[in-house]
């Protein structure tokens, strides 16, 4: 595998600011955490260690998780706060906080005396990545949220498949959210199934830090794809108040159908006219291409339509049939289950989930029997060529030359 990773830079740095306005910071509203500075400063000094504003050598700290079904009282009645403080401090921050979100298998700090009595003074209860919420027992008895500041950099990185888009980039220690959205940009362009030895990519993309941790992938600059000896280009551009990506051409990247229904499974059998059935061990067609993957993977719908049915059908197992238009119709077959509000004549959007991978009806394990339809013949899916959506339009064509100058050229520096 070859495989490049390179931290922020200033050329790219000044060549988005200037293209896409990007801003790199995102800090807490002032208005919200500077009401309380004996709380949610975070500072160190020689002789006293500081968190959230709380001195925090003067007490014992307890740390934990949240338990299934565990109420706040539970927690905090054996560390000496009562039950009228805990009702006071609910009713006092219920605008704040609502405790009954507080969820199972999130951390938590408790801050306690440093004596016999073990008393809880403070509660950290970190809610999210970026959000904690500090419960005061003291004379004030009040929630006071604390959100963490967000840092974005501005990364490029490029590398060399060897087996899958998801291998190469988790092997060269990017965030696994990149190869999705990567994907989801490509989904239309590239079949992810099909991807050979060689085939490359080069992507310029937004990472977003907490405390150095990353959270993942915001927002890809540009990209660049090379599938089959293709190299397809990917340029942002916002047009009529929605951005989407192009190609070198204008044409948008997302077409009226996905590539597949499916992430990151694989073909196990193919289209064919005459296929040997695993179980009825006789020749007979195949018109669909098989994606094998695990029992309640999510199935999605490869484009806007009408679901016509959803229902138990024989060899087929639970189905889900879906008419997209006059001239085309899809059809997902042995489902475990369907999708929240899948049935007959319910609207579906493109990558809805419509379902989700079983192996009902006859099927000699866990995949996805998908099959589309063109004025009601089967037709191989992996050779359907989609029409595109609208490219960029002629009043925007000079807009768009700008920036796609400007994101070949940074591509073309790695």
């Amino acid at each position: 595998m070859s495989f490049q990773y390179k931290a922020q830079t200033l050329l790219l740095l000044l060549a988005f600011s200037f293209l896409f306005s990007c801003t790199n910071t995102v800090t807490p509203d002032p208005q919200i955490t500077s009401h309380n500075p004996d709380t949610l400063s975070v500072k160190k000094s020689d002789t006293t260690l500081f968190l959230y504003g709380i001195p925090s050598d003067s007490f014992n700290l307890i740390s934990g998780r949240i338990k299934p079904n565990q109420l706040l009282s539970t927690l905090l009645i054996k560390y000496g706060v009562t039950m009228k403080e805990i009702d006071i401090i609910v009713k006092n921050s219920s605008s704040v906080f609502d405790v009954r979100k507080i969820k199972s298998g999130n951390s938590y700090t408790l801050l306690c005396d440093n004596d016999t009595t073990g008393r809880a003074r403070y509660l950290i209860y970190e809610h999210d990545p970026s959000t904690c919420y500090i419960f005061s027992f003291n004379d004030s008895l009040n929630i006071t949220p604390y959100y963490k500041e967000i840092i974005s950099e501005i990364k490029y990185a490029s590398g060399i498949i060897e087996t899958s888009l998801w291998e190469t980039m988790t092997n060269g220690g990017l965030h696994p959210s990149l190869a999705i959205q990567l994907s989801e940009i490509y989904a239309w362009t590239v079949d992810f199934f099909g991807l050979q030895k060689g085939d490359s990519f080069k992507v310029i993309y937004e990472e977003m830090f907490i405390d150095d941790k990353s959270l993942g992938t915001d927002k890809i600059y540009g990209a660049q794809f090379t599938w089959a000896g293709t190299a397809i280009s990917a340029i942002p551009f916002i047009q009529d108040g929605k951005e989407s990506y192009y190609d070198i051409e204008g044409n948008s990247l997302r077409k009226a159908f996905l590539k597949a229904p499916l992430q990151f499974s694989r073909i196990s059998s193919r289209f064919s006219y005459s296929r040997l059935h695993p179980i009825l061990r006789i020749r007979r067609p195949h018109y669909g291409v098989d994606y094998a993957a695990p029992v309640g993977t999510p199935v999605h719908s490869v484009g806007d339509g009408r679901v016509i049915s959803a229902t138990t059908e024989n060899g087929a197992g639970r189905m889900v049939r879906i008419q997209h238009n006059s001239v085309y119709s899809t059809a997902y077959l042995h489902l475990s289950r369907f999708g929240a509000g899948i049935t007959a004549g319910a609207y579906v959007k493109q990558s809805d989930v419509i379902g989700y991978v079983g192996s009902t009806g006859l099927s000699t394990g866990p995949h996805l029997d998908f099959r589309f339809y063109k004025n009601g013949s089967p037709v191989d899916p992996l050779k359907v060529e989609a029409p595109p959506v609208e490219p960029v339009s002629e009043e925007n064509k000079e807009r768009f030359e700008k920036i796609k100058i400007a994101v070949l050229s940074l591509l073309d520096t790695f």
